[in-house]
């Protein structure tokens, strides 16, 4: 891996302006479809042990995944062994678009959710972690179809193409520039030399979180079943429940708490945890992001609260709980709902709303544009109120004790803008497409986001069913650009992005 890497390294920066490696894009996707059709044969398993006759459109689906996958792996023999920046950003888009086109076919063949766009709606909402739903009667679905939807989320989790980074070197291919075109965040932390290794450690660590948190939520009164699909969905902050009233279905005080403090920890940078591992806990809370990230979770809840008890009057111990949990589900990007926030105070909307765009931490599975980018901005908006009251003094925004480059500051401040524009635009189109001015506001920040509920007629309590089907398609390519970091998907539009110089 170390020589492959190396390899890349010293010749991708001759051929950037070469043609892009078709025959290697063809191979990868070639293998992630015969991984997704092993995704497939587990969730076969699960129809076939409750007696479910859909097994056989799992079955289905494993064929023509494992078809067009052989078909695609002869196109790419003979691939030259290596991929530039090009080829990773090809290969991260096609990836996702292909895992969803293909993840929706058991939904499609079965019948469960017979239109194409509701299809691929709901599996596009799966992978990309939103959580956002077309479903109306979702304890009508069968076992395998159910587990087949919270997968989805817990594949998506940390990426399809991060994922596959740890498994594909077994077959001779792996690459630092797939981890950087798929990883999201302001920079892109190396926690160990090998891209493989470090992706094994982080999804170690995920798989720890998943298991404890099934082994608290059974013990806390989930079936083994519903524990299982809610730890998917939780630790990958997505928010498919397998009852149609989310989390509130249990009334259950544990599990509402269990649940919310497993969706902050998912919105914590992983590597953060895979230095506690090796023994270094104080980097966690030396982290400027982890302690803003927590500020803001808390003074969001405490605002809240104080809202449900004086203007809601709920109880002090309801408010809190109720507050927490929804500020936890829409800061991380999780979207479980526990109470129907709609009926709030219209001031706690803001606030609501402010934590959707706000996210979870760089190197989490949260969704938004990152707590770490926002701090950023933060500072460097006080250096400028500094520099007004003194011009000569030279001033840096400093993170983690580290100053901040010029070119990040600027890179953030341009995502940070263009995220404002994708939301003004799309939020224009929906509005022509006859949606009301809040709905329109809260699916676009819902979809780019990756948070899943909204407000008004789309808020925690409904489905997005009544979208129309030119909404849907465009609110799933939100969701794609979102989880991708706007930029891993826009730029394949730009012609010069194809052209060979």
């Amino acid at each position: 891996m170390e020589d492959f890497v190396s390899i890349n390294v010293n010749t991708g920066r001759s051929r950037t302006n070469s043609l892009i490696n078709r025959k290697m894009i063809f191979r990868i996707l070639g293998i992630l479809l015969f991984m997704e059709a092993a995704m497939f044969l587990v969730c076969a398993s699960v129809s076939w042990y409750y007696r479910e006759k859909e097994y056989i459109y799992f079955i289905y689906s494993i064929l023509i995944n494992v078809g067009v996958g052989g078909v695609l792996l002869l196109l790419g023999r003979n691939a030259p062994n290596m991929v530039t920046r090009r080829d990773g950003y090809c290969i991260v888009a096609f990836t996702w678009l292909l895992f969803t086109a293909f993840g929706m076919l058991p939904f499609y063949l079965s019948g469960e959710i017979p239109s194409i766009t509701d299809a691929f709606f709901e599996t596009m909402s799966g992978f990309t972690t939103t959580g956002a739903t077309i479903l109306d009667d979702i304890e009508a679905l069968p076992y395998g179809m159910l587990f087949w939807r919270s997968f989805t989320q817990w594949i998506g989790g940390l990426g399809i193409v991060f994922f596959t980074i740890a498994v594909l070197p077994i077959f001779g291919v792996g690459n630092q520039v797939l981890f950087s075109a798929e990883a999201t965040g302001v920079t892109h932390d190396k926690i160990h030399p090998k891209i493989s290794v470090m992706a094994k450690w982080i999804w170690t660590v995920y798989l720890i979180l998943t298991l404890t948190l099934i082994v608290l939520l059974v013990w806390g009164g989930m079936s083994v079943f519903d524990a299982v699909c809610h730890s998917f969905a939780t630790t990958a902050t997505g928010g498919y429940s397998t009852k149609q009233d989310s989390i509130a279905y249990w009334n259950s005080p544990f599990i509402e708490y269990v649940t919310a403090i497993f969706m902050i920890l998912s919105g914590v940078n992983f590597s953060l945890y895979f230095m506690c591992l090796k023994g270094k806990c104080k980097q966690l809370f030396r982290d400027d992001e982890f302690k803003y990230y927590l500020m803001s979770i808390g003074g969001v809840t405490l605002l809240i609260t104080i809202s449900l008890v004086l203007q809601n009057h709920y109880g002090m111990e309801v408010a809190f709980r109720k507050a927490l949990f929804q500020v936890a589900s829409l800061h991380t990007s999780c979207g479980f709902a526990t109470d129907d926030y709609v009926k709030w105070a219209p001031f706690t909307w803001m606030l609501l709303i402010y934590t959707m765009l706000a996210g979870g931490c760089t190197g989490s599975t949260g969704g938004g544009i990152k707590n770490m980018r926002l701090l950023i901005v933060i500072r460097n908006i006080k250096n400028e109120f500094n520099r007004l009251m003194h011009p000569r003094a030279i001033l840096s925004v400093k993170v983690n004790r580290q100053a901040v480059s010029p070119a990040t500051i600027s890179t953030v401040s341009t995502f940070i803008l263009f995220y404002l524009i994708c939301i003004f635009v799309s939020w224009t189109v929906l509005m022509f497409l006859g949606i009301g001015l809040t709905e329109s506001f809260s699916l676009v920040v819902s979809s780019l986001g990756n948070v899943g509920p909204g407000l008004g007629a789309f808020g925690p309590v409904f489905s997005w069913s009544a979208l129309p089907d030119v909404a849907k398609w465009l609110v799933s390519f939100l969701m794609l650009i979102g989880r991708l970091e706007l930029f891993g998907i826009l730029l394949m539009f730009a012609p010069s992005f194809w052209e060979k110089r």
